[in-house]
């Protein structure tokens, strides 16, 4: 079901899912705002974007004009390793619709009237980027509890279009529970304290136990390593930590390392009780820490990260105090890395 509703000085804009013809304005409305520079090219090709939608990997809400024509959009879409859990982004506006509050509208819409009893999303997190709030404060309005912080996550190239950025941006990820999940998680004992303050906003309950146990000589670590060449960034899932984990980073980075990677991201699971011993691997590696990734592998995951390249900390604008309390935490520990030589792992 589609909403149409006037916007008080501007016309009536209709809110509703994909249908078929909406492609090619979602690409031309790409196009406007990052040339050719986004990383994920599936909203540039109508085809592909259409299919991803009638397959449920990805639903595009759209605002459309009189006319029928694209004046904004946004998206829910698989992109961690849990399929039920769903990203929130990939949202734009056409300039001249941008005074009609209609990102708001597209987000509320899939929010609260679009999603709810959908059985295939259980939770949705978004990736807020710090050139701007706009999204950040949209985000905090709808309920959403920022979690995590990605350092430079994103190249400046990717918003050359608009000169929104000079240098890397980083991105606040945020979470809203819609099917809970309670279990145990497990807190390394560097991050006993920044874990719990992360922990206390969740919108779903979860016990916090030591995580004191080695790393396990009897199971192979189970990884898998995805790069996003534009942006150089490396993101590895660790849903199992064993013995070799040491050995299986290093074959990880040194592939990453030849395609140019500059940001790598490490996902732990943060139910296994070896995620202290783990995350002190990492450390040993020059990793930071980079947050709490609440249902990322169905059970919570563990952000650590490390940069090829400088944070940008004073770039961020950061709209909330607890985005502010995150960075703080975020880039304590970055320091603490970044002062210590790193150990086995490739430069």
């Amino acid at each position: 079901m589609s909403q149409a509703v006037p916007d008080g000085a501007g016309p009536a804009v209709e809110v509703g899912p994909f249908r078929e013809g909406d492609g090619e304005g979602i690409a031309a409305l790409f196009r406007e705002v990052y040339g050719d520079g986004y990383p994920v090219k599936v909203f540039y090709d109508p085809v592909a974007l259409a299919r991803a939608n009638a397959e449920g990997e990805t639903y595009s809400i759209v605002g459309r004009g009189a006319a029928g024509e694209v004046l904004g959009v946004s998206h829910l879409y698989r992109s961690a390793p849990y399929r039920r859990l769903f990203e929130l982004g990939a949202g734009l506006v056409r300039k001249e619709s941008r005074n009609l509050g209609l990102v708001a509208r597209l987000i509320g819409y899939a929010l609260n009237e679009w999603l709810p009893g959908r059985e295939e999303i259980e939770e949705v997190f978004g990736e807020a980027v710090c050139n701007h709030t706009h999204s950040q404060r949209v985000g905090i309005a709808l309920g959403f509890v920022e979690t995590a912080l990605e350092v430079a996550l994103m190249p400046a190239e990717a918003y050359t279009k608009e000169r929104s950025a000079r240098g890397r941006v980083a991105a606040l990820l945020s979470f809203r529970c819609y099917r809970p999940r309670p279990h145990t998680v497990f807190l390394p004992s560097p991050y006993r304290d920044e874990l719990r303050f992360l922990y206390a906003a969740l919108d779903d309950r979860r016990d916090l136990a030591e995580a004191h146990a080695p790393l396990p000589e009897d199971a192979a670590t189970e990884a898998t390593m995805e790069v996003f060449d534009f942006a150089r960034v490396a993101r590895i899932a660790v849903p199992r930590a064993g013995a070799d984990l040491a050995a299986r980073l290093d074959a990880l980075e040194a592939e990453a390392g030849r395609k140019g990677v500059e940001v790598f991201q490490v996902w732990l699971n943060a139910a296994e009780p070896q995620v202290g011993a783990a995350a002190a691997l990492l450390r040993e590696r020059g990793y930071f820490l980079g947050g709490v990734l609440p249902r990322w592998l169905d059970t919570d995951g563990l952000l650590m990260q490390r940069l090829l390249c400088p944070p940008d900390f004073g770039e961020n604008q950061l709209h909330s105090d607890r985005a502010r309390d995150i960075l703080a935490l975020v880039r304590r520990d970055q320091e603490r890395a970044s002062a210590r030589p790193a150990a086995g792992s490739p430069a």
